[in-house]
């Protein structure tokens, strides 16, 4: 052929490798994207990154397929070796090996197209009238004092939970409500259930537990009207149904999904074992807080007596600080004294010297009015026979108005008194 091309004169283009792989892929991406397949995994792989790689194939052929975290995340099962599935995805070409391979986008099980079809309308309805807002869903209990629990009787997910709850909070009582988890009658089963435990006022959370199995099997608790039940409950519900890759309508409005039903016990209480580890906790620091205090307080003790010390010595040197004043005291009162002496013996100088060098006339005229002065003296007048009358009160009597008959009166004369009495009187 390449002969009979040389012969002819055309030559064949010359591609890079990487180039004829992106022209591959480009080719692929136009003729055959998106594509569904159906096959069997094989070698089912889930790397750190969360990037899942397995292979597809059937009796005749198989493919590499790749499945990247954000579309591994939405899975609702886990898959494994030997499962049928239906996947969607884009077919292209790992240009570092030149390989064929398919970007796998969605994944489920053979068979459940319908169901899952239906599941995911119903989850969309659901989730546009806010049954699965965040901001609806109530805080679970940390110490409740009473745990409800939907399932059924016969299921092994009520001997897990109980199993859970015993070992963890056998201080906890539990009141199971009986129901239907499968079947065309379990849905109604189911709210009659959450109905029954919701009008007892002692339960704090509500366990909704159910053990794994197919889609089929789990479709109860994907039904409309338990969704709205669950929405409705005044108590906070818990959702443990299925494995950890399950996920149902129930799982999106409980307040907490939990993988499992043992997880879903296990979420449901604080375990007595840490409630008591707590409380030790609380003891030893109020123990560690009271012996704090009391070596706080005992030191502001030893510095308050040091401070004060003891009384005896006190006392003395409190004596001593007495004698201390009494001796500082005499000492200015001695200084003052002294002071004064002298100032006294200053101004008496000074007088003395100013009485001698008064002049003549000034002492003439001191002379004169120490003259006068005497004069004035009332013990002279009464030396020349006069008299100072006076009533009974003591006050002066100067006029014969201030007089009556038979009044006492007083005379005072130059050497003594006498006492006297009216006898008559008569005006100028």
């Amino acid at each position: 052929m390449l002969e009979s091309l040389e012969n002819s004169g055309l030559t064949p283009r010359i591609w890079q490798v990487g180039a004829l792989c992106r022209a591959v892929a480009d080719a692929l991406q136009a003729r055959f994207n998106p594509v569904a397949v159906q096959g069997e995994i094989s070698g089912f792989t889930r790397a750190s990154s969360g990037h899942c790689y397995f292979t597809l194939k059937d009796e005749q052929g198989q493919l590499r397929c790749a499945m990247f975290k954000r579309a591994a995340q939405m899975l609702d099962f886990q898959p494994r070796d030997g499962d049928q599935v239906t996947l969607q995805g884009r077919l292209g070409v790992y240009e570092p090996r030149g390989e064929l391979q398919l970007i796998v986008e969605s994944l489920r099980r053979a068979g459940q197209g319908a169901l899952f079809e239906q599941f995911l309308r119903i989850k969309a309805k659901l989730e546009a009238q806010g049954l699965f807002a965040p901001e609806r869903k109530r805080a679970i209990p940390t110490r409740p004092r009473h745990i409800g629990v939907v399932t059924s009787l016969g299921a092994a997910a009520l001997h897990d939970v109980a199993t859970a709850l015993q070992r963890r909070v056998p201080h906890i009582a539990v009141t199971i409500a009986p129901a239907s988890v499968q079947g065309a009658q379990a849905p109604a089963s189911l709210v009659q259930a959450l109905e029954l435990l919701a009008r007892q006022p002692q339960i704090d959370v509500i366990l909704l537990v159910r053990g794994g199995g197919a889609m089929e099997d789990l479709w109860a608790f994907n039904d409309e009207q338990l969704a709205h039940a669950i929405v409705a409950s005044p108590i906070p519900i818990i959702c443990g149904v299925g494995h950890e890759t399950d996920f149902t309508i129930a799982d999106f409005c409980a307040d907490l999904r939990a993988p499992t039903p043992t997880a879903a016990a296990e979420l449901g209480a604080t375990p007595q074992a840490q409630l008591l580890w707590q409380l030790v906790d609380l003891l030893e620091n109020m123990q560690d807080a009271v012996r704090t205090l009391v070596d706080r307080q005992w030191q502001r003790l030893d510095r308050a007596q040091s401070r004060l010390g003891r009384p005896t010595q006190g006392l003395a040197n409190e004596k001593i600080k007495l004698m201390r004043q009494h001796q500082r005291m005499q000492t200015l009162l001695e200084q003052s004294v002294q002071r004064d002496k002298h100032r006294l013996s200053v101004l008496q100088s000074s007088l003395s010297r100013h009485a001698q060098q008064m002049p003549q006339t000034a002492r003439e005229r001191l002379a004169r009015a120490q003259l006068r002065l005497e004069l004035l003296d009332p013990r002279l007048v009464l030396q020349r026979g006069f008299a100072w009358l006076t009533n009974a009160q003591g006050q002066t009597i100067a006029s014969v108005t201030q007089l009556d008959v038979g009044q006492p009166v007083q005379a005072t004369l130059a050497d003594g008194r006498v006492d006297l009495q009216v006898q008559s009187k008569m005006d100028n």
